[in-house]
């Protein structure tokens, strides 16, 4: 069966987080296919092509929240009882935070008061497309700075647990990230685009 057109899209400037998300089968759980495909891909000098991927999904994101109706902001976003909204905003959090836990570990500069991973946080229900189109701004700064801490330690250990895919290394985090937005860009197109 072919990749829906978005996916081809992506893939075209995001070979290797297409490449994850597909050993994950829709369910983002740690399995041997994916931690083989991650290890492989977030390996020694990948922080900046890594990078480069996030920020084309990114674009895509942004694609697909320019495509949403103010209604669709409002409708079922695919995960539990969210909205889009909701959905949309954890996403642009969850690229901020993942990678910056990724970083301070590369930086040495570990917190005493681990910080927690925990899933499942929405975004507010009635955030509007300006703000949001803020939050996806502000993940790409994030995210830009972070992969820059990260290079040349993609290989560090990093003591982030996350309670499904567990412990990840520095270069690994950086390229979850991107994995974890193409599960809810997926559900956008969903959404927004259904053919």
């Amino acid at each position: 069966m072919p990749a829906p057109g978005w996916l081809d899209a992506v893939e075209r400037h995001a070979p290797d987080t297409v490449a994850v998300w597909r050993t994950l089968g829709g369910r983002l759980e740690s399995n041997d296919a994916f931690r083989r495909e991650i290890s492989a891909r977030a390996g020694n000098g990948s922080a900046d092509r890594v990078a480069a991927e996030a920020d084309a999904i990114a674009d895509a994101l942004a694609h697909a929240l320019a495509a949403c109706t103010e209604e669709q902001l409002r409708a079922p976003g695919g995960e539990e009882n969210w909205n889009v909204a909701q959905a949309f905003a954890h996403t642009t959090a969850s690229r901020r935070w993942l990678v910056s836990g990724a970083a301070m570990a590369a930086r040495g500069e570990w917190p005493d008061e681990e910080p927690v991973v925990r899933p499942g946080i929405p975004g507010p229900a009635d955030a509007s497309r300006e703000l949001l189109e803020t939050y996806l701004a502000k993940s790409r700064r994030s995210m830009a700075m972070s992969a820059t801490a990260i290079a040349g330690h993609e290989t560090d250990p990093c003591p982030l647990d996350h309670p499904l895919v567990g412990f990840l290394r520095c270069g690994e985090w950086l390229l979850f990230a991107g994995v974890h937005d193409l599960m809810h860009l997926e559900q956008l197109y969903r959404l927004v685009d259904p053919a």
